[in-house]
């Protein structure tokens, strides 16, 4: 059997731990005939599309494969289906035979799933993969995914009415520092922070080297590129302009053009190591401005901590930092778990002042609002903020919320008298 036609075998030697995006990849096999995941690299992209593949090639570390696959696409199509497409824009010219294949078996589901740590630019030559792919974004593992989390507060269930009602799972200050540190990667979830953080600025490192030059063959300055890394996790889940950013990376070491901070930002969004929040813009019955400005985010809190070289211990000292950083961790999560009731997670900011750290809304309109604390000294002013958030939203256009909470990072889960949730991070689930 030639290299590019290697066969799953059913026993494997890798633990795998089950993915919220389990289901969704099989729910999206039987809808196209191709499934493009996506995600950052080292997420268990891979591993994951490999439970549903029964064939696959993996060009990352296939040489041959790739070789031949630059020079006969076609090649890498055959084997057993669904037929696993691993790192697929390495040759990107596999996109286009995987559409036709997809066009000549109409009707036939699950026919190939493609796995990509970059987004290629789009040309000329890249033709539509509507009603033939669909994608399926992957992230790091939330809490609950990596066992850190007790699963007793369900998301799908506040949209349904539930209370929140659960014990304190148990996690402290130093476990939430260290969970940040470490992060959602597979690879990473039994080590210690030193030996993660060692692992994740090596991450970074061959990003912003190698990475960023192979996504489109412009080289970019890769010290440039950490300064302006450095500045985002400085500034990590604030709404910091590209302009603000550029003059706190630029410092005594030199000037860093705005539009170039912007190059770099959108270059690392397409690696998917940032990933920003956009802003809710509901209908108000109050003459309130929205505010539109994006707030920051890295796909994993795990790479702003390696980002500004800092530890756990080093967290522990500076609250207000680690509390950004924990509010990073729950965005991420949310995200993983809104993903599942195909909802979407945004941020919500007015011109008086106010702010929901989150808002998931899902398809059909439904939405919940959620303020991040890491202690509970703040949670009374997060959950008036919350109430006035609901008054603030226009009713005949967007209904009354599903659910109003605080995220903390430890505590018992519970409904306030005023009906809004207070819910430990330790405790959230799918």
């Amino acid at each position: 059997m030639g290299s590019n036609e290697q066969r799953i075998e059913p026993a494997q030697s890798i633990v795998y731990r089950p993915r919220v995006v389990d289901a969704e990849l099989t729910a999206h096999l039987g809808a196209t005939g191709a499934v493009l995941i996506e995600g950052p690299r080292g997420c268990g992209k891979t591993e994951t599309a490999r439970r549903a593949a029964r064939s696959e090639v993996r060009l990352d570390v296939d040489d041959q494969a790739r070789a031949a696959g630059l020079l006969a696409p076609a090649l890498l199509l055959q084997g057993d289906r669904p037929r696993l497409i691993d790192e697929w824009q390495l040759v990107p010219a596999i996109w286009n035979h995987v559409r036709r294949e997809v066009d000549a078996h109409p009707g036939q589901g699950g026919q190939f799933i493609l796995t990509g740590s970059a987004v290629p630019a789009d040309d000329a030559t890249r033709h539509s993969g509507a009603l033939r792919f669909s994608r399926l974004h992957m992230r790091p593992m939330s809490l609950f995914e990596s066992g850190h989390s007790t699963g007793r507060v369900s998301l799908a269930a506040l949209f349904e009415g539930d209370d929140p009602n659960a014990v304190d799972p148990g996690l402290t200050i130093t476990d939430l520092a260290d969970r940040i540190a470490v992060g959602g990667w597979p690879g990473l979830l039994g080590r210690t922070p030193g030996e993660a953080l060692i692992a994740l600025r090596g991450y970074l490192d061959e990003t912003r080297r190698v990475d960023l030059v192979r996504l489109d063959g412009i080289r970019r300055d890769p010290e440039n590129v950490a300064r302006v890394l450095r500045s985002l996790a400085r500034n990590v889940a604030t709404a910091a302009s590209a302009r603000s950013i550029s003059a706190d990376a630029s410092g005594s070491d030199g000037a860093i053009d705005h539009h170039t901070v912007l190059d770099y930002m959108a270059a690392l969004t397409r690696l998917f190591v940032l990933e920003d929040l956009a802003a809710w813009s509901p209908a108000l019955r109050s003459r309130s401005i929205l505010r539109s400005a994006v707030t920051r985010h890295f796909a994993d809190p795990s790479l702003a901590v390696a980002a500004l070289d800092a530890t756990p211990r080093r967290l522990l000292r500076d609250v207000e930092t680690l509390g950004l950083l924990f509010e990073c961790l729950v965005v991420r999560d949310l995200r993983v778990y809104a993903q599942a009731l195909d909802a979407t997670v945004l941020h919500y900011r007015d011109n008086n002042g106010l702010e929901a750290d989150a808002v998931v809304q899902r398809r059909d309109g439904r939405w919940a609002a959620f303020e991040v604390k890491l202690g509970q000294a703040a949670v009374d002013a997060a959950a008036a903020n919350l109430l006035r958030l609901a008054d603030r939203v226009d009713p005949a256009r967007h209904g009354p919320p599903a659910a109003l909470a605080v995220i903390t990072g430890w505590g018992y889960a519970y409904r306030r008298p005023d009906g809004v949730g207070v819910i430990p991070i330790g405790a959230l689930a799918p």
